[in-house]
């Protein structure tokens, strides 16, 4: 590598990672002729072909093409497992990779981070018309949802007998049914609504980041890695240093921002590139030899993330995707299904059919659903391995509010070498009853007339586990993330210890420098969490273009921001 440092050029606004957040920001900022944008993405271009096929997952998930391949930390309630940890690397980040899922998560959830932050812009009802503003849903604008945004919401292109039954027993069990788990209340069975168009996935590359790449005041820096954030004397951040591949060897460049530096870059990098700036904890970053700039106690802290506890039954009389897919010709019909009408197995999300309960109708503490359901027409022994031969579903549990906290710390100052991830699942009293009652709870659904008559026999974890000791060992055996790290850079008051940034999603105890990423949820969504993190950064555009907006106009001169792109 070349010692060589290269200077990139000055921008009124430098965005680290083009994840969700990452390509909305750019899209908004960029609207402004006025203002010029640097977007810098660690990972490539989304142009492999599998990113765009809905169950091309499989091969995005635990590729170095397209994941970082992180893990976590051997997890003591786990059983001391380590688990994959995936997050996107590439534009679009983790909405290249996911699960499709739209989902917003309950009213008391928003209304919580109101609280939390004292700022009432982060309610429910503050908040309803931002999701609605960005959303394009397949049944037209009404009280709940939008039309003509960018981010394209359409029913599943397929259903399953298994999952019919599915949905029936559930409500045989008092589980309501329910068309929409997307008006601030999710209670209820149904089929989820996904992140497509027209049976191909609807990233936010293609949402956001593309309609804007002919901006001319938009530059777009993929495959460069960001080492550290740039502050001066006065804590102000000044911008980014980050390396890059070329003909000529890696070379590092500094791109400085005039106005503010955005880390958009998830609930993993954002805390990890702060720590490597300066920002954390004061005596860890010096006993790794960092420059503390700021002492921050809750950088990486706060870490939450829902558990999902796989159940697979074996069935009988009711065909699978198992079973379809053992034969050379079912494979080809699935291949045909989809090229002629982008339907069919190949268009499925990872999981197809939903639902949100509550772990117990006994407790009165319960006041809304705290499982969410991921209901799939397949199993298998672990993610990535081949699907069973013989006929089966998945349902899998995963409580909604965690009170267990983990973390996200750097362990060298190396920028390349990852952070330890040490989620600290089933750490609580409260988190191991829950999972224990998911796990009851989903017997009394597999019990129902509606499945019965296929039946079914659990097969994970499997019937010998009885007892509530016994069905904390099983969570730990069969639990695994769901892909939903949140809170590590987590918004708060001034006066809060642990907070990271304020409601305005300014770091505090600096200035220039914003987080706009799942990172900053004080608290995780009940539900899945893109499309509250694609919220996040509508709501930050509009923070930061007020703001400079009040600057120009406090400051004559200060709206006239030149051009400059990338040399």
């Amino acid at each position: 590598m070349t010692n060589e440092t290269i200077f990139e050029g000055e921008f009124d606004y430098v965005i680290v990672g083009a994840g969700t957040a990452g390509c909305v920001l750019a899209n908004r900022l960029s609207e402004d002729a006025q203002v010029s944008v640097l977007l810098i993405e660690a990972g490539g271009k989304d142009n492999y072909h599998w990113i765009h096929v809905p169950v091309g997952y499989l091969y995005c998930i635990g590729n170095p093409r397209t994941d970082w391949l992180y893990r976590t930390r051997e997890e003591a309630g786990l059983g001391g497992r380590s688990l994959a940890y995936p997050r996107g690397r590439v534009l679009g980040g983790s909405s290249s990779i996911n699960g499709m899922i739209y989902m917003r998560g309950q009213r008391e959830d928003y209304d919580e981070w109101a609280r939390a932050t004292g700022d009432a812009s982060w309610s429910w009802d503050a908040v309803l018309p931002v999701f609605k503003r960005s959303e394009d849903h397949h049944g037209g604008a009404n009280a709940w949802h939008g039309s003509g945004g960018a981010w394209r919401v359409e029913k599943q292109r397929l259903k399953w007998q298994v999952l019919e039954a599915f949905r029936e027993a559930a409500q045989q069990t008092g589980i309501p049914a329910t068309d929409d788990f997307n008006r601030g209340d999710n209670s209820g069975v149904g089929y989820f609504e996904v992140n497509q168009k027209r049976g191909v996935r609807w990233n936010a590359s293609k949402a956001f980041l593309r309609p804007a790449l002919e901006r001319p005041n938009l530059t777009v820096v993929t495959d460069a890695q960001v080492r550290r954030l740039s502050f001066d004397d006065a804590k102000r951040c000044t911008g980014v240093v980050y390396r890059r591949a070329g003909a000529s060897g890696t070379r590092e460049f500094v791109a400085r921002a005039r106005i503010e530096v955005v880390l958009a870059a998830g609930a993993v990098n954002s805390p990890q590139l702060l720590e490597l700036s300066g920002v954390g904890n004061g005596a860890r970053l010096q006993g790794l030899g960092i420059e503390v700039v700021h002492d921050a106690r809750g950088v990486g802290e706060n870490l939450q993330d829902h558990l999902q506890l796989r159940t697979a039954y074996r069935v009988r009389g009711v065909r699978t995707l198992n079973t379809m897919t053992a034969h050379w010709w079912g494979k080809l019909l699935i291949g045909m299904q989809y090229a002629l009408w982008r339907s069919g197995p190949m268009s499925m999300s990872p999981s197809q059919l939903g639902a949100f309960a509550k772990s117990s109708e006994h407790d009165a503490s319960i006041t809304r659903p705290d499982i969410e359901y991921h209901v799939q027409p397949l199993s298998l022994d672990r993610f990535g391995e081949p699907l069973h031969r013989f006929n089966a579903f998945t349902a899998s549990a995963c409580p909604l509010r965690p009170t267990s906290r983990g973390s996200i710390h750097i362990e060298s100052p190396d920028p390349l070498a990852p952070p330890v991830i040490a989620p600290n699942y089933l750490s609580t009293d409260y988190d191991r009853h829950v999972a224990a009652n998911a796990l009851r709870l989903t017997r009394r659904i597999v019990q129902a007339p509606a499945l019965a008559r296929y039946a079914p026999e659990e097969i994970l974890p499997g019937p010998r586990y009885q007892t509530e000791e016994e069905l904390v060992q099983a969570a730990g055996a069969v639990g695994t993330t769901i892909f939903h790290p949140v809170g590590t850079c987590r918004m708060g008051t001034a006066g809060d210890p642990g907070a990271v940034v304020d409601s305005r999603l300014r770091v505090l105890g600096v200035t220039g420098l914003r987080v706009v990423d799942a990172s900053v949820m004080p608290t995780i969504t009940s539900g899945n969490t893109n499309s509250p993190t694609l919220m996040i950064a509508e709501r930050a555009s509009e923070m930061i273009r007020a703001d400079r907006r009040a600057r120009a106009s406090s400051v004559p001169d200060a709206g006239a921001a030149s051009i400059v792109t990338a040399v």
